[in-house]
């Protein structure tokens, strides 16, 4: 089953992540299907960036996100409808 999560990159205390369609029997720091988005939680306001098309493209085709990457979406959705 696919997972669409978040990767660790950056370095201790400095954390960024990549928004990344991954089969979840696999670590998540390697070999992942796509890579669709971005997010820096420490940049004020936290940048969060997603190929939304996508997104709902691997949605479609049954990649479920995690919690966060699903809320986090959402949020970006919203404020690009308003």
């Amino acid at each position: 089953m696919l997972k669409i999560k978040l990767a660790r990159i950056g370095k201790k205390g400095q954390p960024q992540y990549h928004v990344v369609v991954i089969e979840d029997r696999v670590k998540s720091g390697t070999r992942h299907v796509d890579e669709i988005g971005y997010y820096n939680p420490l940049s004020k306001p936290a940048d969060f960036r997603l190929d939304q098309s996508a997104y709902q493209n691997w949605v479609a085709k049954g990649a479920r996100p995690t919690d966060t990457v699903r809320s986090l979406a959402n949020k970006a959705l919203t404020t690009k409808k308003a």
